[in-house]
């Protein structure tokens, strides 16, 4: 699948999550196609060293660990777009839960 079309899928579950949990703001869709393209840029950059640094915790959790990693990414995506707001590190990491289902989801179905 193309980058663009992966981008968009993305922008589709960061739209969905923010519709659906209280406390995520995002101000439009262009905002959610904003966010995905951070999220996965900064997810690029970084998102390896965070599993390389955390791989025991990763082999201990099964792979778990990595929805951490991935709400860590998220709030660093929220502190780098004004437009996108998250309450709170719970609610970071139930929305990086629920984009990563919603995702999976998308992709399974398409």
């Amino acid at each position: 699948m193309s980058s663009l079309a992966n981008i968009l899928i993305l922008s589709v579950a960061v739209f969905l999550v923010a519709n659906v949990i209280p406390g995520i703001r995002v101000k439009n869709y262009g905002t959610a196609v904003i966010v995905a393209v951070v999220y996965s840029v900064i997810n690029f950059l970084f998102g390896w060293l965070l599993i390389l640094l955390t791989l025991p915790f990763m082999i201990i959790t099964f792979g778990l660990f990595k929805l951490v990693i991935n709400a860590i990414l998220l709030w660093a995506t929220d502190k780098l777009i004004e437009d996108f707001k998250i309450k709170d590190f719970f609610t970071t990491f139930i929305a990086a839960l629920c984009i990563t289902l919603f995702d999976s989801l998308i992709r399974w179905v398409f």
